[in-house]
């Protein structure tokens, strides 16, 4: 049973640092993507970023590009969010999810989810 453990979410401030874990379990990831996605109150659920497994290759949403930076670290089967300079606009619950081959950016192409984590960011 595949399952996707989220953590790191939090409050923090606005130009601060903030980094999410997702972990994965039950098959191999190798020809998975991991992606993660966020929603605000009211919003739809938008993506963010994605990173493949087998080579860390990332590709980002254009709101978080040169702020938000995907790695895996392969033995521990995880994948990091890091945020870097966050706004009060990245307020939203984050997921990570995941999928074969290479990403998506609709969140109805993805297979597994993790359970969400909060992320707020102060003005």
């Amino acid at each position: 049973q595949v399952q996707l453990v989220e953590s790191g979410g939090g409050l923090v401030q606005a130009g601060g640092s903030l980094r999410l874990s997702c972990a994965a379990s039950g098959r191999t990831f190798s020809n998975y993507v991991m992606g993660y996605f966020r929603q605000a109150p009211g919003k739809e659920r938008e993506f963010v970023g994605a990173i493949r497994w087998s080579d860390g290759r990332t590709h980002y949403a254009d709101s978080v590009k040169g702020r938000f930076t995907l790695s895996r670290d392969n033995a521990k089967n995880t994948v990091y969010l890091q945020m870097n300079s966050v706004k009060p606009e990245d307020t939203a619950v984050y997921y990570c999810a995941a999928r074969r081959n290479w990403y998506k950016t609709s969140w109805d192409e993805y297979n597994y989810w993790g359970q969400g984590t909060q992320v707020t960011v102060s003005s």
